[in-house]
């Protein structure tokens, strides 16, 4: 039986100073030395309780073996047989209320660093140019898309695999839903994104933006033109408190302050001409992860001190643990 290590090999990440100065990318991951060190933690258990908890059901001890193997390029496959965007989900999937929640090692111990390791290699894979291009043959079929967030690009791309012709149809002027406008690049950056709609374009899905379903084309004048249409709108919709004061300048939904942030790169104002005014003390109410992105872009954009308002204690926020952290 091989040696049990206790704790998970700790992630790299820029200094707090670079932090505030700039939207660079806070966690920096693994080198390949740390990411077979933490590879090795893994029991290669017979049961997989952690496969049975991820929404994909990817097979993470065999991704992890050849993680630890240092054959990436299969590694790579394993993944995107189930998921075609492990870049993204490395960095941004709840993993520790999923498939890290249910490793066995955990329970003694610090769980495997699973999603570290499925950023690693779905970077790798990016970096190499690692995909799944796999199609069936054409079927006539047309489909339309409404929403390129995660589940839009998502079913684009499965149904283009099926060998239907897919038309994805945004309401903004970048595809992406909210890993473009609502995620940070200090927590996603924007280019892993686009090499991945890149890629789904490369399978033959159109893209249309400044598309408003509703009001620029009705959903039944899209059935005259397609066979079927997946609607994926997400939930950009914000939830509002209702208490007095909710209407007063200085007051922003968390939807609007990244969306200015983000997509219209208020960041770099003037060079972009989208300011948002921040106080010298902002108050971020939920805790959450748009909470936490919220709080952190408060930071960056020259608050001099920022407060999280939660309704419950600390251990019950609905945060990833590394953003509370």
């Amino acid at each position: 039986m091989p040696k049990i290590i206790p704790k998970r090999t700790p992630p790299h990440r820029i200094s707090l100073e670079e932090r505030l100065r700039s939207f660079k990318e806070v966690m920096l991951g693994y080198t390949p030395e740390e990411a077979v060190k933490e590879a090795t933690r893994c029991l290669q258990c017979p049961v997989a309780f952690c496969v049975k908890a991820c929404p994909l059901h990817i097979n993470i001890p065999l991704f992890i073996k050849y993680v630890r193997e240092g054959d990436l390029e299969k590694s790579a496959k394993v993944i995107l047989e189930e998921n075609p965007f492990p870049a993204i989900t490395g960095r941004v999937c709840p993993q520790e209320n999923l498939c890290e929640k249910e490793c066995v090692l955990g329970r003694k111990f610090e769980p495997v660093a699973i999603g570290l390791l499925e950023r690693y290699v779905g970077d790798y894979a990016l970096e190499h140019n690692i995909w799944i291009r796999d199609k069936a043959d054409p079927t006539g079929k047309r489909i339309a898309v409404v929403g390129s967030g995660p589940a839009g690009l998502m079913a684009a791309l499965e149904l283009a695999k099926r060998g239907h012709n897919v038309t994805i149809f945004e309401a903004l002027h970048k595809p992406g839903g909210v890993m473009v406008y609502g995620i940070p690049d200090f927590r996603l950056p924007k280019e892993i994104l686009e090499k991945y709609i890149e890629y789904i374009k490369s399978m033959g899905v159109k893209i249309v933006t400044d598309f408003v379903v509703g009001r620029t084309a009705t959903i039944d004048e899209l059935l005259k033109e397609f066979d079927a249409i997946f609607i994926g709108t997400g939930a950009g919709t914000p939830k509002l408190l209702h208490v007095p004061g909710e209407e007063l300048n200085g007051i922003y939904s968390a939807n609007e302050f990244l969306i200015r942030a983000n997509l219209m790169k208020a960041y770099l104002f003037p060079e972009y001409d989208t300011p948002i005014k921040v106080g010298k003390v902002v108050a971020v109410i939920g805790g959450g992860n748009t909470a936490m992105d919220a709080a952190r872009v408060a930071l960056r954009l020259g608050a001099e001190k920022v407060i999280i308002l939660y309704r419950r204690t600390k251990e019950y926020m609905p945060a990833r643990r590394d953003e509370i952290h």
